[in-house]
């Protein structure tokens, strides 16, 4: 596939933003039947693509580029100070576990923590078919990493494995654990299973400079952002941004 979008796309009708006020968000989505298979996927990943459920889609908005899709280098990746200290807190607290089947205990978790965290959102109030629908899927196998305190269910993140990389779908947690930033500490586990299977990205989704939500998305390093259908590292950002300041200055 390549650089070569497939030959059957569409587009959404435009819809408010979820994620910034005063603007119109509108998806391009993959119709190829032939590309919802776990290879295909991946390399539809590498050209800014996510999956929503049994959708494959990335934003196609008609006068904004703000979403880029973002992924940490897993092997490269060292924590930070913090992160350690974090993560070693965590770990004397919870039991990591593994599911490739969803469990009756997740739908609860996830109504609690749209309830008490996301009155604000599209996924608000919840209901178990849309959870189902955006979450699961039919044409890949998925990994559910599991966060356990003691016989509590802590935290659930969705996490697409394949081949080379991690899709970071979606991560929920109980609400009275907040204290522990388990969506966090979730981003960390996930990027420990990629180094255990020696895949070389994460994938975490899009990354808006301008919402507060997403903000915690540049703190594992190093990352690559694709801009312009071009991924670039951080070290390539930084100098694009010094180089625009310039720009401005003069």
């Amino acid at each position: 596939m390549n650089e070569q979008l497939p030959a059957r796309v569409g587009l959404t009708q435009e819809f408010d933003c979820s994620y910034l006020p005063n603007r119109q968000e509108q998806l391009l989505v993959i119709l190829d039947p032939s590309c919802y298979s776990t290879d295909k996927f991946e390399s539809l990943l590498g050209l800014g693509f996510r999956r929503s459920g049994n959708q494959i889609y990335r934003p196609h908005c008609p006068i904004c580029s703000a979403c880029n899709s973002v992924r940490v280098l897993a092997q490269d990746f060292i924590p930070s100070k913090s992160q350690k200290r974090k993560l070693n807190k965590a770990k004397n607290q919870f039991e990591v576990k593994y599911s490739t089947q969803e469990r009756p205990e997740y739908y609860p978790l996830y109504s609690k923590y749209i309830t008490m965290r996301h009155q604000d959102g599209s996924m608000y109030p919840p209901e178990k078919e849309q959870f189902q629908s955006f979450l699961l899927c039919s044409w890949l196998k998925i990994t559910f990493i599991e966060l356990w305190h003691q016989d509590t269910l802590a935290a659930v993140a969705v996490t697409d494995c394949m081949n080379s990389s991690i899709s970071a779908i979606y991560t929920f947690f109980d609400p009275d654990y907040s204290s522990f930033s388990l969506g966090k500490h979730a981003i960390l586990w996930q990027i420990e299973e990629a180094k255990k299977r020696n895949l070389r990205y994460l994938y975490l989704g899009y990354f808006i400079k301008d919402c507060r939500k997403m903000a915690y998305k540049n703190q594992y390093s190093p990352f690559e952002a694709r801009i312009n259908n071009q991924w670039f590292t951080e070290i390539q950002l930084e100098n694009l941004a010094k180089e625009a300041s310039k720009n401005l200055a003069q």
